[in-house]
């Protein structure tokens, strides 16, 4: 009779820590912090940081990136853990990276994992769709009240790779952009100005074949994007944004834009008048397919600002994917 007892209580003990780690984790925020983010000084906004979370009474762990891409496996592993929160702290790059980390792992439905960012980056265009605050103390009182929605997920499917994204994606000049903008990114946000510049002068337009809802349309084209949110580029309105869960993507085609139809227009880019142009169009659709004509020059792939790759893309959308924090 002793040895039930005692075994009933071992259990009774087994499950009660059982039960108090899983209320603990799930109320527990796993940061994936970026160490090079935000152009120098990260010691001190670190320091910050922590500072806020202590004093808003978050309960949290965190990791720091180690090399690129690092995010990806950081997350995966924290969700393995049992994590279901998960604060980016960066730029878009770091949050991209994340999300894909999020989308890859099978452990759990993406929509039962929430998501804040503490911004720390360059261009921080993601947050400025929901008015997101790049001050620390205001950004860390918005995890604190923790209310959340649901945003769709863009699924980007090339010859050797699969990714995804959570802002604006394309196809030529801007990928062409992305792929220059490393070597400038210690101007900060002028960087982004700068490689567009540049890439205006050197960007070889390429013809696309573009398949959008049950309609074929063969241009030579300047870019192609394909948007989740609002801003991309360090601020730039280049989708006619409708809404960020309504199962579709805000699609533009830039078509042979010139140096100087752009140079001209160059405020145009900022308050979104550049999809007014005649040479643009814009389409609204749950995915397309884009097909380069000119096989010897593959244009670049974009996704958030990182680079993706080369070539024929399909791209497909996934309705409320992902739960994340705002005002």
């Amino acid at each position: 009779m002793l040895l039930i007892l005692n075994n009933y209580y071992k259990f009774i003990l087994y499950f009660s820590l059982l039960d108090s780690k899983v209320f603990t984790m799930n109320n527990t925020w796993f940061l994936i912090v970026n160490p090079i983010a935000g152009n120098g000084n990260f010691n001190k906004h670190w320091s910050e940081i922590q500072q806020e979370l202590k004093l808003n009474n978050i309960i949290y762990k965190y990791t720091k990136t180690e090399y690129s891409n690092h995010e990806s496996t950081l997350v995966r592993q924290a969700i393995n853990k049992g994590y279901r929160k998960i604060i980016s702290v960066g730029g878009d790059g770091t949050l991209h990276h994340v999300v894909n980390g999020i989308m890859f792992q099978d452990v759990v439905n993406s929509k039962e994992i929430t998501v804040a960012v503490i911004p720390l980056g360059t261009g921080n265009d993601w947050i400025k769709t929901y008015n997101i605050p790049k001050n620390k103390k205001r950004a860390v009182n918005l995890i604190k009240n923790e209310n959340t929605i649901f945003q769709d997920i863009g699924c980007l499917e090339l010859a050797n790779t699969t990714s995804y994204f959570n802002n604006v994606a394309g196809i030529g000049y801007d990928g062409y952009v992305v792929s220059k903008l490393n070597t400038l990114k210690r101007f900060g946000s002028i960087a982004y100005l700068l490689s567009g510049i540049a890439g205006l002068l050197l960007y070889k337009k390429t013809t696309f074949n573009i398949a959008i809802n049950n309609k074929f349309i063969k241009t030579k084209c300047l870019m192609t994007l394909f948007g989740i949110c609002k801003y991309s580029g360090g601020g730039m309105q280049l989708t006619d944004f409708k809404d960020s869960n309504n199962g579709l993507f805000d699609i533009t085609i830039a078509k042979n834009l010139s140096f100087w139809d752009l140079l001209f227009s160059i405020r145009k880019l900022y308050n979104g008048e550049i999809l007014k142009h005649r040479k643009v169009e814009t389409h609204l659709a749950n995915s397309l397919l884009i097909t380069p004509q000119n096989n010897k020059y593959l244009p670049y792939i974009q996704a958030d600002g990182e680079l993706i790759g080369r070539g024929r893309v399909r791209v497909s959308i996934i309705e409320s994917a992902l739960k994340i924090v705002i005002p």
